[in-house]
């Protein structure tokens, strides 16, 4: 009885392993491709935010941004809001033409991932939550007349237990989706992913699209003061395996919204020399993460990492990845 469970077992476990990774994606004849764009990573690389976002546009060409916002930012006094800043960016994508994700909520991404403005620290977690809703409502109501925003963005990740945050909560993710929803119907809400550590199942229960990250390249921390640098064991088929079940199980696509194009080091890069940097990113691991990603069978991706190539071709002059990414946007 037992040789018969264990054989059974493992012909379980080989059925699964030949599934995600066993295969080829079909490949896509049309591509989409898009950059995420953080003023405040813009600024923590010491640049001009709005030189760096219009050479976005006008030099790179990009049609698609997915814009990351902080609530401690744009809230940073218990209801005072600035949004001059956003204004200015929307204004733009609309000028030019481009589409745009707007990333809403308390977990919007950069580090430390979670912004709670200083005022709401002190908060219980159900007011803090009551706050957060507080917040989109500001945000919602405010852009979706814009013709420029195609979807929102309900948080960055908010199931994936990674950064600084003061909670996570499954039940509440639903609730803010579902209060989106009420003050925008017209537009498709994306809730985000590890695309390596996840099934994408809950994802798929809260939102209409479900967005994944595709990180190749990276620091992976043991304990304080030790890691090492290396890679996903994973092949391009395994994230196109899973979509299927996504479009099986739930009838919603699967989109990349983060394909890793910067580094990702043992501290936040832009605090280490550049050729620490160069480990986990440079040209050829740019092209080698582009190749990959063009055989997932995914037909939607969005860089991470445009305000670092901005950074080198202007203060490292080192346009090699600059330079490569227009030519993707000028071909798509």
């Amino acid at each position: 009885m037992f040789t018969t469970i264990l054989l059974v077992f493992i012909i379980s476990c080989l059925a699964v392993a030949c599934y995600f990774f066993v295969g080829q994606a079909p490949v896509q004849e049309k591509l989409t491709w898009g950059v995420n764009f953080s003023q405040m990573q813009a600024e923590a690389l010491k640049l001009d935010w709005k030189k760096t976002y219009l050479a976005i546009l006008e030099d790179l060409g990009v049609k698609n941004i997915k814009l990351h916002t902080q609530w401690d930012f744009v809230e940073g006094k218990k209801d005072d809001y600035y949004f001059d800043d956003i204004d200015w960016q929307i204004e733009q994508a609309e000028n030019h033409g481009a589409k745009m994700i707007y990333v809403v909520g308390m977990k919007t991404g950069r580090w430390p991932e979670c912004h709670l403005p200083i005022w709401a620290e002190g908060l219980s977690k159900q007011e803090q939550q009551d706050r957060v809703l507080g917040y989109v409502k500001q945000v919602v109501t405010r852009y979706k007349d814009s013709k420029a925003i195609v979807a929102w963005q309900a948080e960055n990740e908010p199931l994936f237990v990674f950064g600084q945050c003061p909670w996570y909560d499954k039940s509440f993710l639903l609730k803010e989706v579902a209060f989106i929803k009420s003050l925008d119907p017209t537009r498709p809400i994306i809730v985000s992913d590890s695309g390596e550590q996840s099934l994408w199942l809950g994802a798929a229960q809260a939102g209409d699209i479900v967005g994944t990250t595709m990180y190749r390249k990276l620091w992976f921390h043991i304990i304080d003061g030790f890691g090492f640098y290396g890679s996903f064991p994973i092949p391009p088929v395994f994230y196109y395996r899973k979509a299927k079940i996504i479009k099986q199980v739930f009838n919603k696509e699967v989109i990349c919204v983060e394909l890793q194009a910067e580094p990702w080091a043992y501290k936040l890069f832009y605090d280490i020399p550049l050729q620490e940097q160069e480990k986990t990113m440079n040209i050829k691991q740019f092209s080698a993460n582009v190749d990959y990603a063009k055989k997932t069978g995914f037909k939607e991706f969005y860089f991470w990492g445009t305000e670092w190539w901005f950074w080198l071709k202007e203060t490292q002059n080192k346009p090699e990845i600059w330079n490569e990414a227009k030519n993707i946007f000028k071909n798509h």
